[in-house]
């Protein structure tokens, strides 16, 4: 399976090509918002998502069977910002697991900053 073309997919919210990755019984946890999709509730969250998207991925790590992706998602016109770690469980060439973490971007709070510490990354 190729991660990549998977997100490209997923923020093109092509919900005919998003389904062609998944295994019939695989399950989504977004563990940041407590919630558990199926396939088909998956693509509807996905898909149905207001707006237009873009994104990157960062970074892929491969242990085994399970893709390690962070992906920077934003909307098209930069309004909104997010990184998502992603740990997807591929079997037999489809995904079968996805455990995912959403963390909005934003700047530090204000006592950090007002201390001093830390610069930017990028």
């Amino acid at each position: 399976m190729n991660i990549y073309e998977f997100w490209k997919d997923v923020l093109a919210q092509n919900a005919d090509k998003i389904r062609e990755y998944f295994d019939d019984n695989a399950y989504i946890k977004w563990h940041c918002t407590n919630e558990h999709f199926n396939v088909d509730e998956f693509i509807i969250a996905n898909c149905e998502y207001p707006g237009n998207w873009n994104g990157e991925v960062e970074r892929v790590e491969r242990i085994n069977d399970i893709f390690v992706t962070v992906t920077h998602v934003y909307s098209q016109n930069r309004e909104l910002s997010f990184h998502v770690t992603s740990f997807v469980k591929v079997i037999d060439d489809k995904i079968v697991a996805i455990d995912e973490y959403w963390a909005d971007d934003g700047i530090a709070p204000k006592w950090r900053l007002d201390k001093h510490i830390g610069k930017a990354i990028k």
